[in-house]
């Protein structure tokens, strides 16, 4: 049973006695003055427990809104660290296509001047992707590991220790701590 209700008891109890004691006309002024005291403390054990009622209820939610507060908190970090994640991932094509362009041997003058051009366009991409996070994973001559890397193939290599990456077919990126493409690779059995 509730402090709560043992209260309102109590002060019913009390209100009967007063109502007796009013319809008997025997009991003295001490046991009516009594009885006073008796309601004073029940409606004062009354009102301490709708105190501490309250009480809790104020810190369970003053607990909810600082949890609240956190979690907006990790999400704001967590949406500002990786707020270039979209625009990274649609440029990675792009410097596919320029690794592959850089790839072509020339030899004519205008092909030279052109593949310089493209070579500093290459440069400048990748410094401003460095700058915002973007990392290449280290593929080649590495134990496999399924969290970065994508096997497309296996070959047999009798030099080199089973589960290592023999080739790099596509080149992986990640950004600060999460992967925005593995790197495809060949590993040897």
């Amino acid at each position: 049973m509730s402090e709560t209700t043992e209260n309102k008891e109590q002060l019913e109890e009390v209100n009967e006695q007063i109502s007796e004691a009013e319809t008997n006309g025997t009991e003295t002024e001490e046991q009516v003055e009594l009885s006073v005291e008796e309601q004073l403390n029940a409606k004062n054990a009354a009102l301490e427990a709708k105190l501490q009622e309250e009480e809790s209820r104020y810190l369970r939610l003053r607990a909810d809104f600082d949890n609240m507060r956190r979690r907006a908190q990790l999400d704001r970090e967590a949406a500002e660290k990786y707020r270039a994640q979209k625009l990274l991932t649609d440029l990675l094509p792009v410097i596919d296509n320029l690794e592959r362009a850089l790839q072509v041997e020339v030899s004519s003058d205008d092909a030279v001047s052109l593949y310089k051009g493209i070579e500093m366009v290459y440069k400048t991409l990748i410094d401003a992707t460095k700058q915002e996070g973007l990392e290449l994973i280290p593929a080649q001559g590495q134990s496999f590991d399924p969290n970065v890397h994508q096997a497309v193939m296996q070959e047999s290599d009798s030099e080199k220790e089973t589960g290592i990456v023999l080739k790099e077919l596509q080149k992986g990126y990640k950004l600060k701590d999460r992967v925005l493409r593995p790197s495809m690779v060949s590993v040897n059995e």
